[in-house]
């Protein structure tokens, strides 16, 4: 049963008519005793519910309502219903508990959307015991992979198994979602995964990095243009958000944009409706919101960078991806399926790794994370080519990747001992070949010579 809560009988009536047709139970209340009395006596499965009884209120009695209706029963879900101009008491809303909020005037099919989101939510989180889901697809003990063809998620860890628990719980949703992590820790994976185990998984999935996307081109790139709305502007032109109808629309790097275009990005998630530019007749849109940042959101809120009420448009649901230095466990299922990888991109054999580079390879530190520790798997099958890489075969790639740390050790220390190596490889390689060796290390001829001259290399 859902609950409606609004002083205005024409808003009750017309919101009972729409939820009726769709197959819900309807209760109204045009206060606050009439809704608490619903609540206590037969709690409803959400509440559906105006920020303002009166214009005299200007909220506060919606907010104590919400406070007392989570202190009652926390479980029940709570949507909140208020104007446009008044989104920034929709925000201290979410913060005081509610689940959502759509503004008034209200678009049919998005509202039902959202409570159709909402109630799914709460019914699996009701539901959920700490276990994964039968539902969740592990296609071994050690891989996690979407049932739809997808890239695979390596791991094992327990953070990772609760991050695909949490995935599983709300692929099938049309929640926003909002992916948070360091840079390379897997961001567009766990969206691409969300989207293709969703009911939209045969719709499309549109990427769009908005890191340093300006005002003027994010408004082109994202709604789109017909011919002639400006300057070279010679044919009509679809927009990310028409692009990604009935699917899933990826947002990444969305700490980056700009406060103006964020305004902009607001109004279509809200309303899901935009106008191209050039035209004045607006576009509507069923898209689910994935978005993903490495910044940190809550600190630029602070800071007057990042709009509150955005923050809470996208975050309905947050998912937090751990760096690959908090899951050393699954180091080694990720370098066997890099070096899988990299052998059958280059049609190479299968190398084996051994058990000395595993055990050398945990103990690197990885500022970029899988991302970097798959450049550094790839570039060693490539150079190496051996059958058994070795504890050996890594170092001498790890030299050349300033960023990567590793052990030190007593006497000449791993490091020099890393850079010898490489130098003597790479003389190998190019036999002998100044000039070619100091472009392959990316160091000057000066420098090389300097560094031989210090290992007593002589060609």
């Amino acid at each position: 049963m859902i609950l409606i809560v609004d002083d205005d009988r024409g808003i009750r009536t017309s919101l009972r008519l729409l939820l009726e047709r769709n197959g819900y139970e309807v209760a109204e209340a045009k206060n606050k005793q009439e809704a608490m009395n619903i609540v206590w006596n037969q709690p409803p499965e959400l509440i559906l519910m105006d920020m303002n009884f009166s214009p005299l209120t200007t909220g506060e009695e919606g907010l104590q309502l919400l406070r007392q209706v989570k202190e009652t029963n926390p479980l029940i879900p709570v949507i909140l219903m208020t104007a446009w101009g008044s989104i920034e008491l929709a925000v201290r809303g979410m913060k005081t508990g509610a689940s959502d909020f759509i503004t008034k005037p209200w678009n049919n099919s998005l509202l039902l959307r959202r409570i159709e989101t909402t109630l799914r939510l709460s019914a699996r989180q009701a539901t959920a015991d700490g276990r994964i889901p039968s539902s969740f697809p592990l296609s071994s003990p050690q891989t996690v992979a979407s049932s739809l063809p997808s890239p695979a998620i390596i791991g094992r860890s327990p953070q990772l198994l609760k991050v695909m628990e949490t995935i599983s719980l709300i692929a099938p949703t049309n929640a926003s979602v909002l992916i948070t992590g360091e840079s390379g820790t897997g961001k567009e994976l766990i969206a691409q995964t969300l989207h293709q185990q969703s009911q939209r998984a045969k719709k499309p999935f549109v990427k769009v990095n908005l890191g340093g996307m300006s005002q003027s081109l994010f408004e082109s790139e994202m709604f789109g243009y017909r011919k002639g709305a400006f300057t070279g502007a010679v044919g009509d032109r679809k927009g990310r958000f028409e692009m990604a109808d009935g699917g899933t629309i990826f947002l990444d790097e969305i700490g980056d944009l700009d406060m103006g275009s964020q305004v902009k990005l607001l109004r279509v998630l809200q309303e899901q409706t935009f106008e191209p530019l050039g035209t004045s007749k607006p576009l509507q849109v069923d898209v689910r919101v994935v978005s993903a940042t490495n910044a940190p959101l809550q600190q630029l809120i602070q800071e007057g960078r990042f709009r509150e009420d955005l923050f809470y448009r996208i975050n309905l649901i947050s998912v937090h991806l751990p760096a690959l230095r908090e899951r050393p466990e699954d180091i080694p299922l990720l370098v066997n399926h890099f070096t899988r990888q990299a052998a059958k991109a280059n049609a190479l054999p299968m190398a084996d790794i051994a058990d000395d580079a595993i055990d050398y390879l945990r103990t690197l530190t990885y500022p970029g994370n899988i991302r970097q520790l798959k450049n550094l798997v790839e570039r060693t099958v490539l150079i190496s080519r051996r059958q058994l890489l070795t504890r050996r075969d890594f170092e001498r790639q790890v030299v050349l990747d300033p960023q990567l740390s590793a052990p030190v050790t007593h006497g000449m220390g791993t490091l020099d001992e890393q850079e010898r190596d490489a130098i003597v490889r790479m003389l190998e390689q190019h036999n002998n070949n100044i000039s070619r060796v100091a472009e392959a290390l990316g160091i000057s001829r000066g420098a090389l010579y300097r560094r031989m001259e210090k290992y007593n290399i002589k060609p």
